[in-house]
């Protein structure tokens, strides 16, 4: 994938890719159902950076540095550095480098990330939560 085809990866796209389950690369699980991620959203923010490194939008030398300035920046702020919030600070670098990269704003990835609170508040419980298109283009589109 060329620079030029990586910025035509919209946030929409992004995240219909990603609500779609994508396949995860085998890792160490830390939990007795075997699963390596506590919360559904890590997994789903795990999943959206294999995506964008796969379409050629970051190499993993540069994840790997915005991943470290996002937790080194936590920890001179008086994170607790326990590991509990790793996955915070990789949802942080996530977004930064988005950001960076121009395929998204701060206020597009705030639109979204309330749109799938909404789609998680109309889901019932033991269900999985979607995002329909629709509701993915008017909060990427604002």
């Amino acid at each position: 994938m060329t620079e030029g085809d990586s910025a035509r990866l919209t946030l929409a796209q992004i995240s219909a890719a990603c609500a779609g389950g994508l396949p995860l690369p085998p890792s160490t699980a830390n939990d007795a159902q075997g699963s390596p991620f506590a919360e559904p959203w890590q997994a789903q923010a795990f999943a959206m950076t294999v995506l964008l490194h796969q379409r050629g939008v970051f190499t993993w030398p540069e994840w790997a540095a915005a991943l470290t300035a996002q937790i080194r920046a936590a920890q001179a702020a008086g994170d607790a550095d326990d590991g509990s919030t790793y996955y915070r600070h990789w949802l942080d670098a996530l977004e930064q480098l988005v950001i960076e990269r121009g395929l998204g704003t701060p206020e597009q990835i705030h639109a979204l990330e309330h749109a799938w609170e909404d789609a998680a508040d109309r889901t019932p419980h033991g269900q999985p939560i979607v995002l329909d298109d629709a509701a993915a283009a008017r909060a990427v589109s604002g």
